[in-house]
């Protein structure tokens, strides 16, 4: 299955079964008032899952498209039975009296500027992933939050699954030995958008969703949904979609960030369709471990199908792989089995939306399960694998003084130009 379709109707089944579980907060309980920056597609998956937890209202949404204002007003009337106010820039929703946290579901050029405005406005904030589009707009977030003391929380929902979770315990118990390689992999099937250059939807400011990052003709596969494998907007499939197998995996681990990152791969198979490697394998070099990423999208995959999208991790004494809803553990030994344990997680999302409403509400940051600066690491290796494989070189990081060691073509793409009007913090 394509994975945008898996991922739709998975959140529309969601939303589905849980209608009547929308407003289950105390009684009587103070409602948090909440904007959404950003009325799009997964802007909106994150505010159902809030609406779902309950004890919430959200008072205003901003997005430069105004069927994705008009279309989203509409749906949020529906499920809390109030129309919120309608903006379309995100500062004049900053603005608004009464306003205690933002949902930041835009893409990642524009997270930075969103994320610094709102931590100066003082309010709370649940920022997708990735944190930035590049390194140092990621320090800059990173140095923002810390000064205004703000509760974030950033939207690695997968540090939510059961499955992981046993992964970790597993590991640590001893149950495959000390673990000296990690390998992670996905084989995905983009559905394409027209690639053809046109004039934009007439709704849709071309102008300002391009903001601080380059404006490049629009045509469909770039523009909404399909900009993840755009260069200039969401760098990629590893930056896009492989950032949450890494992103759990220094959970499982323990890990800081990779001291050394080599990069290569290539457009083979997408050519003039898409401007970020169909095909891709990054070493990663930490401090206990190897790391080793590879995506490929084109071809079936991996020879053994259950095996398409996951982690492996391989131990002195046996091996084990790990997925959202499963682990399998292949013990060591001539005769050994291995053991399948089927761990589902109902509402990653939305166990990932409430430890942060919980935080808010209790003005208790401990209930955050990923900060900005633990998503900072996240997000600076899988941007730092990308600068190996646009330099060509292999990259040293040191994580004390958050620099590029001895490699001054790569250190320049540590942060990138913003265009026009924009300055970059």
């Amino acid at each position: 299955m394509k994975r945008r379709k898996f991922l739709e109707l998975s959140a529309a089944g969601s939303a589905a079964v849980a209608s009547s579980l929308y407003f289950q907060g105390l009684s009587g309980e103070k409602k948090i008032s909440i904007g959404l920056i950003g009325a799009g597609w997964y802007g909106m998956v994150d505010v159902k899952a809030a609406l779902k937890i309950g004890g919430v209202e959200i008072i205003a949404i901003c997005d430069i498209d105004s069927a994705h204002l008009d279309s989203s007003a509409d749906e949020i009337e529906k499920l809390q039975g109030k129309r919120p106010q309608t903006f379309k820039y995100y500062i004049d929703l900053l603005n608004i009296k009464g306003l205690e946290a933002v949902i930041i579901g835009t893409m990642p050029h524009w997270h930075a500027l969103q994320f610094i405005a709102a931590c100066q406005k003082g309010v709370d904030i649940y920022c997708e992933k990735p944190l930035s589009y590049d390194v140092m707009e990621g320090l800059a977030m990173v140095n923002a939050a810390n000064k205004t003391g703000n509760i974030v929380q950033v939207g690695f929902q997968r540090r939510q699954s059961k499955a992981f979770a046993k992964t970790k315990e597993l590991i640590e118990s001893g149950k495959i030995g000390k673990v000296h390689q990690v390998e992670a992999q996905i084989n995905y099937i983009p559905a394409l958008e027209d690639t053809k250059i046109q004039p934009p939807p007439a709704t849709l400011d071309w102008e300002e969703w391009c903001g601080p990052a380059p404006k490049l003709d629009y045509c469909p596969n770039i523009g909404h949904k399909a900009w993840r494998l755009e260069k200039e907007y969401g760098n990629g499939h590893l930056v896009d979609w492989g950032i949450h197998h890494i992103d759990i995996i220094r959970k499982i681990m323990g890990a800081g960030m990779p001291s050394e990152l080599y990069t290569k791969g290539g457009i083979f198979e997408l050519k003039e369709k898409i401007t970020t490697p169909d095909t891709l394998s990054s070493c990663m070099t930490f401090p206990d471990f190897q790391l080793t990423w590879n995506h490929r999208l084109w071809g079936n995959g991996d020879v053994t199908k259950e095996f398409n999208n996951g982690i492996f991790f391989y131990g002195e004494k046996g091996t084990l792989f790990a997925e959202d809803f499963r682990v399998t553990v292949f013990p060591s030994g001539k005769d050994s089995q291995k053991e399948v344990l089927n761990i589902p997680t109902e509402m990653m999302q939305e166990n990932h939306v409430e430890s942060f409403l919980k935080a808010v509400r209790n003005k208790e940051k401990k209930r955050i399960t990923c900060s900005p600066a633990d998503a900072f690491q996240s997000t600076a290796t899988v941007q730092l694998a990308m600068i190996s494989y646009y330099s060509g070189s292999t990259v040293k990081w040191d994580e004390k003084t958050k620099t590029i060691v001895n490699n001054p073509e790569a250190e320049k793409l540590l942060k990138r130009a913003y265009r026009g009007k924009y300055v970059h913090p």
